[in-house]
């Protein structure tokens, strides 16, 4: 299978690229820059120069593929506080892609994120793939991707967990939450910390990501999810003992300011299945959970 993947060199992107090579697709990777375009090329894989706005060239690089895979997001807009403007971009370049594929039966995997569960959780259960949300920012392109199966697309959407971990993250949640804490002087989390968030090691959701594009049903949401529930107080006990800081409460009313952009995040509680998912697609994680991962150092360098 040709397989059009945006967000080709990032976090994910540097471990789906030699995952699908490894499974005998080829790879046509976006790259925006020089360092992007060398990267995927040391890799195997071919390029696609542009970005999320050139929605020409998405288009003509989504009809001319078997498949596309689309992991891109703005995060430096987002990080610069237009997260909307980078919400509206996403949807413009998803729409643009999956027009290109529309009634052609191939397969369309999106990304979307647990946390979205989290603002409309049922209490007392595990957010599963078959809720669905109405609305909001990042939800209406997770409708969008699914709603692509209705035109003959066999779209898929995965719902990352906040934590994608392993040597390959560089600049994901699990790294923000260290920063701040090194920078405070103290780990925090919120209320009494029993606020579970799940995690997923990078290279379990880069074979996910594969099977979603060989097999996964039309029309389906999955979850990247691995840990389905990590309580929050022992990542800050974790982090607080690598860090030799103290750990601490933070009051639900100082949040945004310890936690920055993670302030409105960090005390949902994030309780997330995969069953389903693993059960259509066959997938099972294997590689270390979230803790066992931080524990083996790597996030802790200098």
């Amino acid at each position: 299978m040709r397989v059009f993947v945006t967000g080709a060199s990032g976090h994910i992107g540097s471990a789906l690229v030699p995952e699908l090579l490894g499974n005998g697709h080829q790879v046509v990777g976006l790259a925006r820059s020089d360092r992007s375009a060398a990267a995927l090329k040391a890799a195997g894989a071919e390029v696609h120069r542009g970005d999320l706005d050139d929605l020409d060239g998405l288009r003509e690089a989504a009809a001319a593929s078997d498949g596309v895979v689309h992991l891109a997001f703005k995060h430096e807009a987002m990080a610069a506080g237009d997260y909307l403007s980078a919400v509206a971009d996403d949807l413009k370049a998803i729409e643009a892609m999956g027009t290109a594929l529309d009634g052609t039966g191939k397969p369309f995997v999106g990304t979307g994120g647990t946390l979205m569960l989290a603002f409309n959780q049922v209490k007392g259960r595990p957010g599963t793939e078959h809720d669905v949300l109405a609305g909001g920012p990042r939800v209406e392109a997770e409708n969008m991707v699914v709603g692509f199966a209705g035109h003959g697309v066999r779209s898929s959407l995965i719902r990352l967990a906040p934590l994608v971990h392993s040597h390959l993250d560089h600049t994901g949640f699990a790294h923000a939450l260290i920063g701040i804490a090194r920078a405070k002087g103290v780990s925090g989390y919120v209320a009494d910390g029993a606020n579970r968030w799940p995690a997923a090691h990078t290279l379990d959701v880069a074979r996910l990501y594969r099977l979603a594009l060989e097999s996964a049903p039309a029309g389906s949401r999955l979850h990247g999810v691995g840990d389905e529930g990590v309580p929050f107080l022992e990542i800050a006990e974790l982090i607080g003992d690598r860090l030799n800081v103290p750990v601490a409460s933070i009051d639900p009313q100082e949040a945004g300011e310890h936690f920055g952009f993670l302030g409105a995040l960090v005390g949902l509680d994030n309780w997330t299945s995969n069953a389903y998912t693993k059960e259509i697609l066959g997938w099972e994680p294997t590689h270390p959970g979230l803790i066992e991962d931080l524990t083996n150092g790597h996030y802790f360098g200098a």
